[in-house]
């Protein structure tokens, strides 16, 4: 017996496993963004503004400190 006929003939509501319905809402109904792609959206540019923050320190550390300490070169207002 299939599994559609067993399920209707035990009172089981169908499977919808196969449907992938988003359970969060949409921001706008004519907009297909919902919620949960607009808090996940938030969550990757605060990242990544952080790591841009991060990145601009290290070259920051690389060119004023360690470039010149290595000998490397010398900055233009140390002259």
């Amino acid at each position: 017996m299939g599994e559609a006929r067993r399920r209707a003939k035990e009172g089981v509501p169908p499977n919808n496993k196969n449907k992938s319905k988003e359970s969060s809402p949409r921001i706008v109904s004519w907009l297909p963004i919902t919620d949960k792609q607009r808090n996940d959206f938030i969550q990757l540019t605060i990242r990544g503004g952080w790591v841009g923050i991060a990145i601009l320190i290290l070259v920051w550390a690389i060119v004023r400190i360690i470039g010149p300490a290595a000998g490397w070169w010398v900055p233009a207002d140390l002259h």
